[in-house]
């Protein structure tokens, strides 16, 4: 049988915050896949690492790891005004659960689909070792559980980031994650890069109804100190040794035309153009095969 360990990191929040009405649709839709592929070949085991202050927001089909001890203000003073968790620390947590095949990571305020457990475990059957999955996005109207039909019902549109990870247990400790804390852009930017070099057979899915996310913005992040530090360690401390792992193949919008593969790099904000460059012109050496040509060479 498959097993597979989903972890999140619930926050207890004021009522003015959008989690206070979002992370309860995202409990309740995790108990409802799980419930959904319960006679399915695949055992899902929920669990969530937390502040102490925060587990009393956790409902109980959601089994508590131990408390998180840390936060990104531990490694940078100056980052004291909220309380982040280190995206690292969250994944290390998952060792604390005794067999697992598989690991997957969401934010809260992501949303599962009846099937998503089910479309997860076809496609690692299909040999891919990483997944990773966009979200539709969804009005903000939706406020309840009761409100859950409606929401699966309910298409969407896409969104360009990347916020579901999926990857075999033992890629876990290759990651390298450095101090890049969640909450804030460059944590999903993170493990994409992670699970684009570091897997062999990653399958990215940009278009799948899967998850949502309610809420229809795109963009609304500010470029404040948290997202200075993770962008920061993103591209000193991550991206300069993943780079030489890299491969076209592995990133979103490899199967595309070179006109369309190139626009939509040059677009979306979670990959870069100079990579995008960086790869094609590797790809091309590659293609070329210099030994080959030298050798043709020697026999004329």
């Amino acid at each position: 049988m498959l097993k597979i360990a989903h972890i999140v990191n619930p926050v207890k929040v004021t009522k003015t915050h959008e989690l206070y009405t979002v992370q309860p649709i995202t409990f309740e839709s995790m108990r409802i896949a799980k419930q959904f592929a319960k006679n399915t070949a695949v055992e899902i085991t929920l669990v969530s690492t937390q502040y102490p202050e925060d587990k009393e927001v956790i409902p109980s089909h959601i089994h508590q790891l131990s408390n998180l001890e840390r936060s990104v203000s531990d490694r940078d003073s100056s980052l004291s005004g909220r309380k982040l968790p280190l995206l690292k620390d969250i994944l290390n947590k998952s060792k604390e659960i005794e067999d697992t095949d598989y690991l997957i990571f969401t934010n809260v305020d992501i949303g599962l689909m009846p099937h998503f457990y089910d479309a997860v475990a076809k496609n690692i059957h299909k040999g891919h070792d990483a997944l990773i999955i966009n979200k539709r996005r969804l009005s903000s109207s939706f406020k309840k559980i009761e409100e859950l039909p409606d929401i699966y019902s309910n298409l969407g549109k896409s969104h360009p980031g990347f916020d579901c990870f999926v990857f075999r247990k033992e890629l876990l400790d290759q990651l390298i994650l450095d101090y890049v804390c969640i909450g804030v852009p460059f944590s999903g930017v993170s493990m994409l890069h992670n699970l684009a070099a570091l897997s062999q057979n990653p399958l990215i899915l940009t278009d799948a109804h899967l998850t949502f996310h309610i809420g229809m913005d795109v963009l609304h992040f500010k470029k404040d100190p948290y997202y200075k530090h993770n962008k920061e360690v993103f591209f000193k401390k991550i991206h300069p040794k993943l780079k030489p792992k890299y491969e076209l193949k592995k990133f979103p919008y490899s199967t595309e035309s070179i006109l369309k593969q190139s626009l939509k790099w040059a677009l979306n904000p979670s990959i870069f153009m100079l990579n995008y460059l960086y790869l094609t012109r590797k790809r091309a050496i590659n293609k070329l095969n210099f030994n080959e040509l030298r050798w043709r060479f020697l026999q004329r």
